[in-house]
């Protein structure tokens, strides 16, 4: 899967990876050239006293080395530039895929895991592809080019080379191969730490209100335990492996210094050429080590590659259309036959839902918690498919749809409203981009947000705390409303849009609302009796079927489960 998705994303580099490969091979071969030089310098130069030849070779090893040097920079620059563009193309090819997922997928990989996947894995691969350009590559020319240079030395001791380069892969693959699970293992415990934090930080009221910091500090605490035990057990894996590398290196050399010393002694060899066989030795075995490196890096790449490949791979179940209908003449919303059931779910959430709400009107849809009124409502932008039956806006099968054309015509205000980092003015825009503002203050009135907005230091441009935490809840769902507002939609979905006003802000925002609402379709999913009063006709849902059906008032003289809504929310005078 790593090969696969290097392949893939390297290349459209593939020019910066070949000038990578020349500069290094440039700056590899000015590097074993440098031993060969200094040996002639010994035995040509320093044995018979050529002083001459001495500074002729020493300024060619200094011009090989300034080449080395150049080159070197060069291709750790070109090899930096071209893994951190891996990196961005990686973390945004994982970003636009989320971005097609459907609350199916996105509950299946969950917010933490996909976090840490498109920041922590996507980090690890691009650390690889950068030591890759920087070590990798110059690996297998140093060993290549270190072995045919020892042999050109002496042929006698290549011998040495030939035990001690296998035994060092042996042992650096045994430790290697013990770090993969660990690594698997992991990257799992870093999405278990992620989502403790997450949940921690998100539900830091819920955590104080009920005094459970210690509960969620040791829940904290196991987690990190989890991940520290891992990390330290891949850990004692990677620390043997340097102490390997280096006792195969000292025990190599000593080996040439003895069976060399012996060649020189008995004239078979010069003194030159064994420091330079040494030289050639350690570049060799050091090679192996920059390899060895790799591979510490390759099991925990291999494995954050599984995890990104796993996004990537993924399709959506809200599927566009292959076909898309781009225009509409019809107006409204239906629903005909909708059933509906969650992925492992024993039985459907809805079941065999019909409705009809048509332009200008209102359609309210009631029921206890868990009657399955936000899915309902989930299922007309394609948060989810239905599982039968047909959803259908201006007299079209959303799924047949084009996706910019079904969104465009929607305003949404979601259950738990959310704000983006920013300005007011900037979630205003979400609505609608080329928003004038006057736009954003109309809306804000009908939103009943102008007074606090005024209020707010700046204004439009008061800053906004990601997620809106720096606002009430009230006001958090009056700019989210006024977010859907702005955009004038052909079809407003209200769920449980209004559950943080109080009476009389929730009246005046109804009332405001109905002037801009005369030719559009409203939706409103409520919990509270009050909002939907005047709605032109009200769903009763319980056990995601429909068992009920009318105004308020034929819903009060005849629905049980209507009426025992109302009763537990109005007293008797108000309810009559």
């Amino acid at each position: 899967m790593l090969i696969r998705l290097l392949r893939a994303f390297l290349a459209p580099y593939h020019r910066d990876i070949a000038v990578v490969v020349v500069l290094q091979f440039v700056a590899t071969m000015a590097v074993l050239y440098l031993p060969s030089l200094n040996a002639d310098i010994i035995d040509k130069g320093v044995a018979v006293g050529d002083t001459g030849f001495i500074v002729r070779a020493g300024g060619v090893m200094l011009a090989v080395s300034m080449v080395q040097i150049l080159c070197s920079i060069a291709a750790v620059y070109v090899g930096a530039r071209t893994a951190m563009r891996v990196g961005r193309d990686l973390r945004s090819a994982v970003f636009h895929r989320v971005g097609t997922f459907s609350g199916r997928e996105l509950a299946h990989f969950g917010a933490p895991s996909l976090i840490t996947r498109t920041t922590n894995d996507v980090q690890q691969v691009g650390m690889l592809v950068l030591m890759t350009f920087t070590m990798m590559v110059t690996a297998p020319i140093m060993m290549v080019g270190g072995v045919l240079m020892a042999a050109r030395e002496d042929l006698g001791l290549s011998w040495l080379v030939a035990v001690s380069v296998p035994l060092l892969f042996a042992s650096v693959g045994l430790v290697a191969s013990r770090m993969v699970p660990g690594f698997r293992l992991m990257q799992t415990r870093i999405d278990a730490v992620n989502r403790v934090l997450r949940e921690q930080i998100t539900g830091i009221r819920v955590v104080r209100a009920f005094v459970r910091e210690p509960v969620e500090t040791e829940r904290f605490g196991e987690a990190n335990d989890d991940l520290t035990r891992v990390a330290v057990s891949v850990g004692r894996w990677m620390s043997t492996m340097f102490p390997v590398v280096m006792l195969i290196l000292n025990v190599s050399s000593v080996a040439v210094l003895w069976f060399g010393g012996h060649r020189v002694d008995a004239g078979a060899m010069q003194v030159g050429s064994l420091t330079a066989f040494l030289a050639y030795l350690v570049q060799i075995l050091m090679a192996v080590m920059m390899a060895s490196f790799m591979l510490m890096m390759v099991p925990r790449a291999a494995v954050c590659a599984d995890r990104i490949a796993e996004v990537l791979d993924t399709e959506t179940t809200v599927v566009p259309p292959a076909d898309p209908v781009r225009q509409t003449t019809g107006r409204g919303l239906s629903m005909r036959g909708v059933t509906f059931t969650y992925p492992g779910a024993e039985a459907p959430v809805l079941r065999d839902i019909d409705l009809d709400a048509g332009p200008g009107r209102t359609l309210a849809v009631i029921g206890s918690t868990g009657a399955g009124k936000s899915t309902l409502v989930n299922l007309v932008p394609r948060i989810f498919d239905v599982t039968a039956g047909t959803v259908e806006v201006d007299g079209v099968d959303v799924r047949r749809l084009d996706p910019d054309l079904l969104w465009g015509r929607i305003g949404l205000v979601p259950q738990k409203a959310f704000l983006f980092s920013g300005t007011v003015a900037d979630n205003l825009r979400h609505g609608r981009p080329d928003a004038t503002e006057d736009d954003m203050w109309a809306a804000l009135e009908v939103a009943q947000a102008r007074d606090f907005v005024e209020a707010m230091p700046g204004g439009l441009d008061a800053p906004v705390s990601q997620g809106g935490s720096n606002v009430s809840g009230g006001q958090r769902q009056r700019l989210a409303i006024a977010r859907a507002v702005i955009r004038r939609p052909a079809l407003y979905l209200f769920d449980d849009a209004f559950s943080a006003l109080d009476l009389a802000t929730d009246a005046r925002l109804r009332a405001a609302l109905r002037p801009i609402t005369t030719d559009a379709t409203v939706v409103v999913v409520a919990q509270r009796v009050s909002t939907i009063v005047d709605a032109d006709e009200i769903l009763v849902l319980e056990d995601g079927e429909i068992v009920g059906r009318g105004t308020h008032e034929e819903l009060l003289a005849d629905n049980e489960t209507y009426q025992e809504i109302v009763a537990s929310q109005l007293t008797s005078e108000a309810a009559a």
